[in-house]
């Protein structure tokens, strides 16, 4: 999931049945019975199906499914084609959903730039320029503006940033995909990797040693709680790594907070994620006070690039897993 300093992240409900097909044409009062009943009987499967997983019952009993999301139930594609996600679009990649349009900050994202070759960027702010791309899914905040105008569109589902977390938004996307199985299997495996990568990392730190996710732009530097991607929720949610307590009190809660110079030693662990913003300089990186840091000068400083690491979908978690594994690991 995306998260900057005014959240772009959403979350949304769980996904509904199907609704039934037509009765194929009858030759006779019978056979109008029997085929009745038999797209009765499909439909009543195609409902129970909620998971997104039973093909043979979407595909047999209907082309669309219902979604109850935020703004009530809707019907979706059941295998959607042309999706626009202004929000969530690396959660699809994830997945191999078809994208037509993505967010601005999916595509500068340098984990899905390739991935996302010849699909236009868009916005909210133009309606028609995501109508000209006829989509027949829109993947929206709650917070974005023209929304109705997009609802007229295509089907619309709304997110509201906070009301998953980032495990089970990728089940949720897998719901509309009609790949849940699929979320879910990576969801479980990923877990089962993370947590042994954690125990292998707190054997080689100490049980009790404290990590610091520090950000910087050109006048300040952030200090991040446990779930506004960083890896943030990777080390301290799945890893179950330790917070230093000033982070805690301060960062945990709203999910930042903003550091001058003075304070920032106060906040440092014994080692530090530093998110490195490639288009910004802090001269702060060059003083003393950052030097005789502990974590700094004993070198167990782990660097990770802050374009690359502003979301919390799978491809965002794999790519960091292996940076954090082999970072820790191979620290003094």
């Amino acid at each position: 999931m995306k998260k900057l300093f005014i959240p772009f992240i959403l979350a949304f409900a769980v996904l509904a049945g199907a609704c039934g097909n037509e009765s194929a044409r009858q030759d006779s009062a019978a056979n109008t019975q029997s085929n009745a009943a038999a797209a009765n009987t499909q439909a009543e499967n195609a409902a129970g199906g909620t998971n997104g997983n039973d093909s043979a019952a979407t595909d047999s009993a209907s082309d669309t499914v219902t979604y109850p999301s935020e703004n009530g139930p809707i019907e979706i594609p059941a295998n959607p084609k042309r999706i626009v996600a202004l929000t969530n679009a690396p959660n699809i990649v994830a997945l191999g959903g078809s994208l037509v349009g993505v967010d601005t900050w999916t595509m500068k994202n340098p984990l899905f730039t390739d991935k996302l070759k010849d699909i236009a960027v868009v916005s909210e702010e133009n309606p028609e320029q995501i109508f000209a791309l006829e989509p027949d899914l829109i993947i929206a905040g709650s917070h974005m503006k023209n929304l109705d105008k997009l609802s007229e569109i295509a089907p619309t589902i709304i997110y509201t940033w906070g009301k998953l977390d980032y495990l089970a938004q990728q089940v949720e996307i897998g719901k509309v995909l009609n790949k849940e199985a699929e979320a879910k299997a990576w969801v479980e495996d990923f877990t089962t990797r993370a947590k042994a990568a954690g125990e292998e990392i707190k054997a080689k730190i100490g049980k009790d040693a404290t990590v610091s996710v520090f950000e910087y732009d050109t006048k300040n530097f952030y200090v991040f709680g446990n779930n506004w991607a960083r890896g943030t929720e990777l080390l301290y949610q799945m890893m179950e790594l330790n917070m230093p307590e000033k982070a805690k009190k301060d960062a945990l809660g709203p999910g930042y907070y903003t550091l001058s110079n003075e304070i920032l030693p106060e906040y440092a662990g014994d080692y530090i994620v530093l998110s490195q913003n490639k288009e910004a300089q802090n001269e702060f990186l060059q003083s003393n006070t950052w030097k005789n840091i502990p974590a700094v000068k004993n070198g167990h400083v782990i660097e990770i690039d802050t374009a690359a690491s502003t979301y919390s979908d799978p491809v965002t978690l794999e790519y960091l897993l292996k940076i954090f594994k082999d970072g820790f690991l191979s620290l003094p």
